[in-house]
């Protein structure tokens, strides 16, 4: 892969990494107020159960999102660090370069379409 070519990746990986971080810090300021909220008494019904149970149901699906954007930052860490140490578009099973197209699908997958499905079937190769 091509300086170049690294480079818009890194750009692009930077750019996700940006944006899920906005997404993550609003959907903790979006808890944190809806917890002091809850906490002072700050809801009309407080005592109404549909709406206390609306109302964890929120809460987990907040950490849920919170969950997988800080897992996917976790994601994007990793392919930049591959970008700077020389690993990045190479597959982890075959070792061969991914192709262009998947990285700008996915671009912090570490392994390409044919390897995926083997995995998938169960037909990768056994580690020692």
């Amino acid at each position: 892969m091509t300086k170049q070519e690294l480079e818009r990746f890194k750009t692009l990986l930077t750019e996700k990494r940006l944006e899920n971080m906005k997404d993550l810090g609003v959907l903790e300021a979006h808890q944190m107020n809806e917890t002091s909220a809850n906490s002072s008494g700050g809801l009309l019904y407080s005592d109404h159960m549909p709406d206390m149970g609306s109302d964890a149901m929120e809460r987990e699906k907040a950490f849920l999102f919170a969950s997988r954007d800080g897992a996917y930052i976790a994601q994007i860490e990793k392919a930049l660090k591959r970008i700077e140490d020389g690993g990045f578009g190479v597959c982890r099973e075959c070792g061969l370069e991914i192709p262009e197209g998947r990285l700008e699908a996915v671009p912090t997958t570490t392994i390409c379409v044919p390897c995926k499905g083997k995995l998938a079937s169960g037909e990768h190769r056994k580690s020692a």
